[in-house]
């Protein structure tokens, strides 16, 4: 489907910096704190356009949105290109977190609304695929051009204005879904709530969306530090490859809840993230790539489990007339997750170092996850209540 490839290049954009930011280091002598830092500015800019645009497709359609997200995607790279101070790199992450959050819900509604009614099931992964998939190719391109072509820096950025320019030309020519259209004024922000209904099941769910993203946090900003540093692995497209594992692996996991079920893929996620939460405190402690690799296909399986699980069960425990207004809500959690831990580890690399600061992170998601599975064991959530 050009909707799914539209999406899928959109977010791609959002991670290709991430095997680059060993460059940058060099580029601009800038500490491994800064570097989380400029990773979670991406975080605030898709919470920013949730809270305040989050409903905007339904008004104004779903074109308009996803063009302007692909405006932001453009400045984005236009920003990384011309980088040459650090705070370009700060507007490249915000201006690319306003495209992730002008796309998340439009684009995958968009994708649906596309699709035939007997495809709906095939729109729903295609969806799925397109986002995490678009997630894992934006490292891996990232890494394979910087590593084996020339301009390291500028390329990557280059190749994807390009991608860009033509998924603006898809999107022209795909047909507009949302056939009544409202006034801009009619676009406003969206206040986070949780009907009493709903916060029994909410808790446990958003528990586990935060640590499943807070990994990949981790993941897609810390892990080419280490890897370069403790595993002397300086290839870029390995390193790529590595966080690339995590996004699909994720995608398998959000595919494999229909089969699961809602109510077993919440606490059976938990599980999953806790053993991939394991396997990268063993990653840490004993410096081995093996267990790096299956940390990311472990934990991205987790997380595709937790984060799916999560969401079913949080729209479905919602009532109709509040729904948006509760996975808003999620959402908002779920990205905090790539902010907050992850900025707690840049602080803690200076006086504990990589290892050290990677424990604390690991051993502090570990509870958290650990008490949500545990509430799930002993109160399982019920698909659609």
């Amino acid at each position: 489907m050009l909707s799914g490839a539209v999406f899928a290049v959109c977010m791609a954009g959002t991670t290709l910096p991430t095997p680059l930011y060993g460059l940058y280091q060099e580029e601009f002598g800038f500490s491994e704190l800064t570097v989380t830092v400029v990773y979670a500015v991406y975080a605030f800019g898709v919470i920013g356009v949730l809270l305040l645009a989050g409903n905007a497709s339904d008004a104004l359609g779903r074109r308009p949105v996803l063009l302007a997200g692909l405006a932001c995607a453009a400045a984005s790279a236009v920003c990384f290109l011309c980088a040459s101070a650090l705070g370009w790199l700060y507007a490249g992450r915000l201006l690319s977190g306003l495209s992730a959050g002008l796309f998340t819900g439009a684009a995958t509604a968009y994708v649906m609304e596309l699709a035939p009614p007997r495809d709906a099931s095939r729109a729903t992964f295609v969806a799925t695929a397109a986002n995490m998939g678009g997630l894992g190719c934006g490292p891996l391109l990232a890494g394979v051009l910087s590593q084996y072509a020339p301009w390291p820096l500028h390329l990557t950025f280059a190749v994807h204005l390009v991608l860009v320019a033509a998924s603006a030309a898809c999107l022209l020519w795909l047909p507009e879904t949302v056939r009544e259209r409202r006034p801009p004024s009619s676009v406003r922000p969206q206040r986070p709530g949780l009907p009493a209904q709903v916060r029994t099941v909410f808790g446990p769910a958003a528990i586990a969306a935060f640590v499943g993203f807070a990994l990949f946090g981790v993941f897609t900003s810390v892990s080419p530090a280490f890897l370069a540093q403790s595993l002397h692995i300086d290839n870029r497209a390995v390193i790529g490859l590595f966080v690339a594992l995590a996004f699909f692996a994720s995608t398998a996991g959000q595919l494999a809840v229909g089969r699961v079920g809602v109510g077993r893929s919440l606490p059976l996620g938990c599980a999953v993230l806790l053993a991939g939460l394991a396997l990268l405190a063993g990653a840490l402690r004993w410096e081995l790539s093996a267990m790096v690799v299956l940390s990311a296909l472990v934990g991205g399986v987790g997380q595709g489990l937790a984060f799916r699980g999560a969401l079913s069960a949080v729209a479905g425990a919602s009532p109709e007339d509040r729904r948006a207004a509760v996975i808003s809500t999620l959402f908002v959690v779920a990205y905090a997750g790539i902010s907050v831990p992850v900025i707690g580890v840049g602080v803690l690399v200076g006086p504990l170092g990589l290892e050290g600061a990677g424990l604390v992170f690991i051993a502090c998601m570990a509870v958290l996850v650990s008490a949500a599975g545990l509430y799930l064991l002993r109160r399982p959530v019920r698909a659609g209540t």
